[in-house]
């Protein structure tokens, strides 16, 4: 049993406060594998380097990822983080809800579509 009345409580978990710049892409239309090959490219680099590295990545995945590095950077500029010193810390993608479709086939048969989505969370960081 945790000490001390609920708003107490409350307002003691609400102090501990991320000062980490983050941005987050909810249902985004790529598969989580196909998403972490070019997470998995960036993670650990400094905002310049992975810029570069999703500019010139073929993956459709890079360039939803690229929207989404710049909103994160933006976001970290609003809370007065210098984008010199910028890296990214956390990246992953977790999946979303998937949309079943139906593909007519001979014979009066039916095939399952599976058109998988994901939601892609980066962090930022200062070195």
């Amino acid at each position: 049993m945790s000490k001390g009345h609920r708003s107490q409580i409350k307002r003691e978990r609400n102090e501990v406060k991320d000062n980490r710049a983050r941005a987050k892409l909810s249902y985004a239309r790529v598969s989580v594998q196909k998403a972490c090959f070019v997470l998995d490219a960036i993670r650990g680099k400094d905002v310049k380097t992975a810029l570069g590295i999703l500019a010139y990545s073929p993956r459709y995945a890079s360039r939803v990822i690229e929207k989404l590095l710049k909103s994160a950077i933006a976001n970290a500029e609003v809370k007065n983080m210098d984008p010199d010193k910028l890296f990214i810390e956390e990246c992953y993608a977790n999946q979303a809800p998937i949309m079943k479709r139906i593909q007519p086939r001979a014979r009066g048969t039916a095939y399952r579509i599976n058109s998988r989505m994901c939601h892609i969370t980066l962090v930022l960081n200062e070195r």
